[in-house]
């Protein structure tokens, strides 16, 4: 019988007209998986569903997701990443997310990143907090200072001095959740090419079942940053709230609501 499945042209590119024929008709696609995004069971026999391609420098991984979730792509990750997030299939979501990655941005600036959830009038949203390790200045530039905050805005994220409401929505900007994982949060790419990261895990992040639930429910995740020393790293999310709108109450908070990858 043959499967509800989306093979985009980038897929079809990578794995060949063959196979992806032979997805389509239901000879190599499982009937039922896990979503490769938000964990949960699917049934390409009964509902629509998107082919996913990993690529790492020397391997491929091919995974399944509700279209509702993702969009049949091609997803460029490392070696290192794609090896972990192979690992991990099948296994439980975490219940701690965060974690320093190596990505650089701007100068080599390390930034800390933080995921919870937010309340925001009466609902409750995904949320990843940003705060580099150590001030950033303008590329180009020397002497002291901190531009981390203006940078972004002129990236189009938005001061934000209370959180009352849900920030806008910053298109061109994504967060790439997949496998379960927190994977990065991608920019738009020079002269409108493709996305490219803007921050990478160093290994994919776990991230909580109801953290998951919450990005899948509202297609979009909130990205709040504060300079160095704004928020600190806080072990509850309540802690993590004072401290989010303590930065804001100062002038020290930018924010916007990132689309998931794809969507």
């Amino acid at each position: 019988m043959p499967r509800m499945l989306d093979v985009s042209d980038a897929v079809r590119a990578e794995i060949g007209d063959e196979e992806a024929d032979r997805l389509l008709a239901g000879e190599n696609a499982p009937g039922s998986y896990d979503c490769t995004s938000c964990r949960t069971p699917g049934d390409s026999e009964q509902e629509r569903t998107s082919t996913v391609l990993f690529v790492g420098d020397e391997t491929a991984v091919l995974a399944f997701a509700h279209a509702g979730c993702l969009p049949s792509q091609v997803v460029q990750v490392t070696e290192e990443q794609l090896q972990g997030a192979v690992r991990s299939i099948g296994t439980a979501a975490g219940d701690v997310a965060g974690g320093v990655p190596h990505k650089a941005v701007p100068e080599q600036a390390v930034l800390g990143v933080t995921s919870g959830l937010v309340l925001i009038d009466g609902e409750l949203h995904p949320a990843l907090v940003v705060e580099p390790t150590s001030p950033i200045v303008r590329p180009g530039t020397v002497g002291a200072g901190d531009d981390f905050l203006p940078l972004l805005v002129e990236q189009g994220f938005t001061p934000a001095t209370e959180l009352t409401s849900v920030p806008p929505v910053l298109h061109g900007w994504s967060v790439l959740l997949a496998m379960g994982q927190l994977h990065a949060v991608l920019q738009p790419g020079n002269n409108g090419g493709q996305p490219v990261a803007w921050w990478q895990a160093h290994q994919p992040l776990q991230v909580t079942d109801s953290w998951r639930a919450a990005a899948n429910k509202h297609q979009q995740v909130l990205m709040f940053a504060a300079p160095v020393g704004s928020i600190g790293r806080q072990p509850r999310e309540d802690l993590l709230r004072d401290a989010l709108d303590r930065a804001a109450a100062g002038g020290q908070l930018v924010a916007a609501a990132l689309p998931l990858a794809g969507t």
